[in-house]
């Protein structure tokens, strides 16, 4: 198993922050993710405990479950199938407030499920993927959230 991070501050409010993040239709606008779903709503919050969202990304098929939703500090979440196959422990997002801004950190551990190369692919090849494009869609939040015309004039 790799454990892949990606950390980014984003001159927003946390609360912003993470509704721009844990809303992951949002995604569609980094160009390595293709399509992301809600497909079944969770408790509480659309993005909630038991919310189920289906992702189309460069890198493949995903789809998820929420396991944890603490707006506005946390949420985490567990991939139950994936294309190509992968075998996931973990996956979360935490956020906090530094200054009137939001250090956001998406760490995931995963690894391609295949015998013996599993590993090897996950290291060099899977983990620089995942790593890129959890950075791309970090990116797009600060985007949208920091250098908008709509984030110009709060």
């Amino acid at each position: 198993m790799e454990t892949m991070t990606s950390e980014r501050v984003i001159a927003a409010p946390i609360d912003d922050v993470f509704a721009w993040l844990t809303t992951t239709t949002h995604y569609t606008r980094s160009p390595l993710v293709l399509r992301c779903r809600l497909t079944r709503r969770g408790e509480g919050a659309p993005y909630g405990v038991g919310a189920v969202r289906s992702h189309l990304w460069a890198i493949g098929w995903l789809r998820e479950r929420i396991t944890r939703y603490e707006a506005p500090y946390v949420t985490e979440y567990v991939v139950e199938r994936s294309v190509p196959p992968s075998r996931h422990e973990f996956g979360s997002m935490t956020f906090s407030e530094a200054d009137g801004k939001t250090l956001v950190r998406w760490t995931t551990r995963a690894e391609m499920k295949l015998p013996l190369l599993g590993p090897v692919l996950t290291r060099h090849l899977v983990r620089p993927m995942i790593t890129r494009s959890f950075d791309s869609i970090l990116d797009a939040a600060d985007r949208a959230l920091v250098n908008s015309p709509d984030a110009q004039g709060k």
